[in-house]
């Protein structure tokens, strides 16, 4: 541990589980310009308004408090107070959260929104609480796609055997087991490296966690694979939310309601632009020559997560439909 995040828990238990905390830590994984970065930003903001100055927060970016992982862990323990965190990292302490992530899905990320915003939301937050999390929003982290290092990806059959990074995610790891590729886990923080050693040939990711990262720049050819929506959940620390108001509660709900408003708004019009800088900096852009055949693919992805949450499956499969 660094000292900068040495330094930044340390002064963090001042204020840890006090009942009117004046500095609170939001901590994120994502670089400057990020959507994600962005929101963060915006949710410091609005608080701070909304509480007339008794809650003011220090944004942490780019894992300054190390990575998703790492910062749940501290969220759920008080040391931090709010984690803009990533799916995959929190399905591993609500594992009810990968069906958000079933393969082919979502056609695009507002229909997904439209989904899980009521009753799936609502099922997930009590799940969360249980492990000492309180679920304060679904922000987008997109629909994701692959990237390689040397060719594109249009049939089942161009990942068979490929070595493909993936974030720690069950869902993932299984989408791509099934497609017959081969899937291991990775923080992404050190993901560039593990790219440019060859330790790993491919990635998948949003496209704007791809420019953002410069992942086009080591892996250039893209391949339009949609195989999964994720979100990134905020979420605060229970105990902390707890210690709080309910007139503060109301500014901390508020308040992230809208950061989530605009980070999936600043989300989408990111999407929109980046594919267009990608093509520009060099990068192949490729779509799928036949998605069905993906779909067919995965759909054994269905039958083990209908075992394991059948009724949150149907659900979100319901609302998906409408």
């Amino acid at each position: 541990m660094n000292c900068t995040i040495l330094g930044a828990i340390l002064s963090s238990t001042v204020f840890a589980g006090a009942a009117a905390a004046d500095t609170i830590i939001l901590a994120h994984a994502q670089p400057p310009g990020n959507p994600r970065s962005l929101a963060a930003e915006f949710f410091a903001e609005k608080l701070s308004a909304c509480t007339q100055g008794r809650i003011t927060v220090n944004v942490a970016g780019a894992a300054t408090m190390g990575d998703d992982v790492e910062a749940l862990t501290s969220t759920s323990a008080n040391v931090i107070q709010i984690t803009a965190n990533s799916q995959g990292a929190t399905a591993q302490i609500v594992p009810e959260l990968n069906v958000i992530g079933l393969p082919f899905l979502f056609a695009d990320a507002p229909s997904a929104w439209k989904a899980i915003d009521g009753e799936i939301r609502a099922q997930i937050d009590e799940r969360a609480q249980n492990a000492g999390l309180k679920l304060l929003g679904f922000w987008d982290n997109g629909i994701r796609h692959v990237s390689h290092l040397s060719r594109s990806i249009t049939t089942p059959a161009d990942l068979k055997g490929v070595k493909i990074r993936t974030p720690p995610d069950d869902m993932t790891i299984a989408i791509f087991k099934a497609l017959g590729a081969n899937p291991a886990p990775l923080t992404f923080a050190e993901l560039p490296t593990a790219l440019q050693s060859g330790v790993f040939e491919a990635q998948e990711n949003p496209l704007t966690n791809i420019y953002s990262s410069k992942l086009h720049e080591i892996t250039r050819h893209i391949s339009l694979t949609g195989h999964k929506y994720e979100t990134s959940p905020l979420l605060a620390s229970m105990a902390w939310w707890a210690s709080l108001s309910p007139e503060d509660q109301d500014c901390v709900q508020t308040s992230a309601d809208e950061a989530t408003a605009f980070q999936r708004q600043t989300a989408e019009e990111q999407e929109v632009e980046v594919r267009q800088k990608l093509e520009a900096e060099g990068a192949i852009v490729t779509e799928l020559e036949d998605r069905q055949a993906f779909i067919d693919a995965t759909a054994g992805v269905y039958d083990e997560y209908r075992a394991r949450f059948p009724e949150l499956v149907d659900a979100i499969i319901a609302e998906s439909a409408k």
